[in-house]
């Protein structure tokens, strides 16, 4: 982004000041006018001191990243694990309910990483929701439902649980992964399944092929993305996503790799109806990660 410098005029140096006063900083008597000068730049120093930001005045990339991310109010936006990690006061807010309620995060440090995605798993289940790890809103409802249990409350965080994710991320790491997606939209669930694996362990590297790219030579496992099961070839094993438990699916993945001595494990994933938005995207790339994992453990 351009810097906003002192003596700017315009919205956008109004929407600064609405970010300021929402934070509870003082602007004077003239509140929200556009002008970046007087007690609005004043704020911004005080805002820069406060996160540790270079105090020059200026809203640069970073001071502008850091005052989105302040502002942001719990169930403003949909969240879960990903690259970049997703981090802000709605992260914080849910650590800190998380935590209150008994279910580890971790250090509270407002990033929603692996041991927050497990702590969001664990609530869920525990209130009967489907353990996607995406805080939605229904799961925003269920944390607000609990709200005069856990606000202004004292939450004492227990020590870092030994493994951040439900998943067995430690077997995945072993295997050289590669994911073919027959369409443009299988490739989102492609690219929504080696980011929340790389985000729940940074030591899994899957590698994202297009239909009719070459497999690496060296690949241990090579995934193929279809919507129907009709769409695979004859002689490969293919694996129905459905609606069922990751237990079963699990299984049925343990089964079709056991069909395949060979050395590259070839196997077909039917996903049936790709959703088209976000949260059911991450949830289909979820739940077979969790599959995944679950199998080769």
């Amino acid at each position: 982004m351009k810097p906003i410098l002192p003596g700017a005029r315009g919205p956008a140096v109004e929407d600064i000041q609405k970010r300021l006063l929402k934070l509870g900083y003082d602007l004077g008597p003239t509140g929200i006018d556009g002008v970046f000068l007087g007690m609005t730049r004043d704020a911004v120093l005080e805002f820069q001191s406060r996160h540790e930001l270079d105090e020059d005045g200026v809203v640069g990339a970073a001071s502008w990243a850091a005052l989105v991310d302040a502002t942001f109010t719990f169930g403003d936006r949909m969240l879960y694990l990903r690259l970049p990690y997703l981090h802000g006061h709605d992260v914080q807010v849910l650590q800190h309910a998380l935590s209150t309620l008994g279910f580890a995060c971790g250090d509270p440090d407002s990033i929603f990483g692996p041991f927050t995605e497990r702590a969001v798993r664990e609530f869920q289940r525990s209130s009967g929701q489907p353990a996607d790890g995406i805080v939605g809103p229904e799961t925003v409802g269920s944390l607000v439902g609990l709200k005069h249990v856990w606000e202004g409350k004292n939450a004492s965080v227990p020590a870092s649980p030994s493994t951040p994710t439900i998943r067995a991320t430690d077997v995945l790491a072993r295997w050289h992964t590669v994911v073919e997606s027959e369409s443009e939209q299988l490739a989102r669930i492609g690219e929504r399944l080696a980011n929340v694996a790389a985000a729940a362990d940074e030591r899994i590297h899957i590698r994202l092929l297009r239909g009719g790219d070459a497999t690496e030579p060296s690949c241990d496992l090579h995934l193929i993305l279809v919507e129907k099961p009709s769409q695979a070839a004859e002689s490969l094993p293919v694996v129905v996503l459905g609606h069922d438990p990751e237990s079963l699916l699990a299984a049925r993945v343990v089964t079709a790799l056991a069909t395949q001595p060979e050395k590259v494990r070839r196997l077909v994933i039917a996903v049936g109806v790709v959703p088209t938005n976000e949260r059911d995207q991450q949830r289909v790339a979820v739940r077979l990660l969790d599959a995944l994992c679950l199998a080769l453990a």
